[in-house]
């Protein structure tokens, strides 16, 4: 009788997993949208516009700017989204919560960003603040897809939401959790966009069971390169991420070296982003925590260009020709 070795025992028994697509110019690259956060002091500031800056000549779908736990920073929120409408050609998507305001406010709020030209709402119940469990304003309204419904009774806006393939911390059920992302879904959102994991596996078969569910709209993957594994850590342990253990192996003997962070970082995320490709996805979204330039390099791995390449090599291409 003939053994076979482990190694290809291993090999023969393994998940088959599909080639990645070769990369093809001539191939549409994918849609791709950004997340910020509004600064908290005049340096940060500074920061989120050098990274707007840099990541805008991607000609990103759209860039949303996140509000804090029961609506701490609406002010900034606020006033980023109308700098960004007023000064770049960026189009702002503005977090809007139900935390904490009355209906008559929320409307208001969006009511001000319709007529300053801002015409997408990433609509949100919304986080408590740290230390308290949510309860619903009196007044205002009580779920994410109360808030949906409202803005459309408002305007026509483009209106994302968020969803969540390992189950949102506070859903009862992971049932009960994908019942409350088709409610949002029917009251009249566009798209909704997952928060971020690591194994691709959980998304795939999330959207197996949004599919079973009825669920038909674009559900759009977040995407969190990470270039600080215990930071990344500790925020996943609060919403509901997990963490492989295969990550925090990548990431063990770098804490005294950027660099190779870096590296690994960029390396993680381009493959998982290409590994959903092969999967048919063609839209992004990446948080990326007012730090452009692992985002950036993602992005030409998936063969997105910023105008300023496209304007060099069709020069380039001109100066052939003569």
């Amino acid at each position: 009788m003939t053994r076979i070795a482990p190694t290809l025992r291993r090999w023969l028994a393994g998940e088959r997993i599909g080639p990645l697509p070769p990369p093809d110019s001539a191939a549409p690259a994918p849609l791709l949208s950004f997340e910020f956060f509004p600064p908290k002091t005049e340096v940060l500031e500074q920061q989120l516009w050098a990274c707007i800056k840099r990541l805008a000549p991607l000609a990103p779908r759209f860039v949303s700017v996140t509000y804090g736990a029961g609506g701490s920073t609406h002010e900034r929120t606020h006033a980023t989204v109308l700098r960004l409408a007023r000064e770049t050609d960026l189009v702002p998507a503005a977090h809007l919560t139900c935390v904490g305001a009355s209906r008559d406010d929320v409307n208001a709020v969006a009511q001000g960003y319709w007529e300053a030209g801002v015409r997408h709402i990433v609509a949100l119940r919304g986080d408590a603040p740290i230390g308290t469990e949510y309860a619903p304003h009196p007044g205002g309204y009580a779920y994410a897809s109360d808030l949906v419904a409202g803005l459309r009774q408002i305007a026509d806006f483009e209106i994302s939401v968020a969803a969540y393939p390992e189950t949102h911390p506070s859903a009862s059920s992971s049932e009960a959790d994908l019942d409350n992302l088709k409610r949002k879904l029917d009251s009249g959102a566009t798209r909704a966009i997952t928060q971020y994991f690591f194994d691709t596996s959980i998304y795939l078969r999330f959207l197996e069971r949004c599919l079973v569910a009825g669920i038909t709209a674009p559900i759009v993957p977040g995407i969190m390169p990470v270039s600080n594994y215990e930071q990344a850590a500790r925020f996943s342990a609060i919403c509901g991420t997990s963490v492989p253990r295969w990550l925090g192996h990548l990431f063990e003997g770098t804490e005294n070296d950027p660099e190779i962070r870096r590296i690994v970082a960029a390396i993680v995320a381009a493959e998982q982003v290409r590994t959903l490709q092969a999967n048919g996805i063609d839209e992004f979204h990446f948080y990326t925590l007012n730090r452009p330039e692992l985002t950036y390099a993602i992005a030409r791995i998936l063969g997105v260009r910023s105008k300023n390449d496209r304007r060099a090599n069709g020069k380039e291409r001109s100066n052939l020709l003569m």
